[in-house]
């Protein structure tokens, strides 16, 4: 079988580029639901990445935010679960804060995770050895193993919703960039600590920066505890998720449930 590692990769650094060409360009902008923009870029680059992932793998499912769902997915072995671009409000508002993401499940588990910022060239990648790979750098997870002592990636839209408020001693800072996946990369290449969202997310929003994190001796839970099963019929899953260290998901996870009442 082919290194499906580098070709995701090389998809990624590829679908980069299409991105660029509109970045603080002129670009077509529709609202798929209400305050869930896509744009001419997320077409163009979805478009570009099932053509090159799939021409490659044949065999596989796909699984697309951009992409008219088929059931017949989910009686594949592996499947690519992608976001061609993740943090598509901040693309919009010139934010350097997206990423392509690439994720490849095998019976449901994460076993590829590709990110690539193309405006900051920062490419987070799993190889066949179980390293994960900041540009050419190997990565390690933040060692960290209580709460207070951390920086907590969280979302901008649920900051200024309010949702973070309770939140806002439980760590040593809240750090909010809008894109899922961006966050996951970076929690899971090192480069910040630890990773919650409070609301529900889809498969193509985590699936790439869940690899990541295993792959680095990391784990990536719902709020609640429970495992994250991937290529489900009903990919979104709830009621929000946390990643990092296993000693910080786990400790996250205990604190969500007393706060719950779970």
């Amino acid at each position: 079988m082919k290194n499906l590692h580098e070709l995701a990769a090389n998809a990624a650094l590829k679908a980069g580029d299409i991105l660029l060409k509109y970045y603080k360009n002129s670009y077509e902008i529709e609202d798929k639901s209400y305050h869930n923009p896509v744009t001419t870029a997320d077409h163009e680059a979805d478009a570009f990445l099932k053509k090159f992932l799939m021409d490659e793998t044949p065999a596989f499912g796909w699984l697309s935010e951009e992409t008219v769902d088929s059931e017949d997915r989910l009686e594949k072995e592996f499947v690519w679960v992608v976001d061609p671009l993740d943090g598509t409000k901040e693309f919009i508002e010139g934010v350097p804060h997206f990423v392509i993401s690439i994720g490849l499940v095998k019976y449901g588990k994460p076993v590829v995770g590709v990110l690539y910022n193309p405006v900051r060239k920062e490419l987070i990648r799993t190889d066949e050895a179980g390293v994960v790979w900041y540009n050419e750098d190997q990565t390690e997870l933040c060692q960290s193993t209580v709460l207070q002592d951390v920086g907590c990636l969280n979302s901008r839209s649920e900051t200024r919703r309010g949702l973070w408020k309770p939140w806002a001693n439980e760590f040593k800072e809240l750090i909010p960039i809008g894109s899922v996946a961006y966050k996951l990369g970076l929690v899971a290449s090192g480069k910040e600590d630890f990773f919650v969202t409070l609301r529900p997310k889809n498969e193509w929003d985590i699936c790439a920066g869940h690899a990541l994190l295993e792959a680095n001796g990391g784990r990536m839970k719902t709020n609640t505890g429970a495992d994250i099963i991937y290529n489900q019929r009903k990919t979104i899953i709830k009621p929000g998720m946390t990643g990092g260290n296993p000693h910080l998901v786990d400790a996250f996870v205990q604190r969500f449930n007393e706060r719950e009442g779970k």
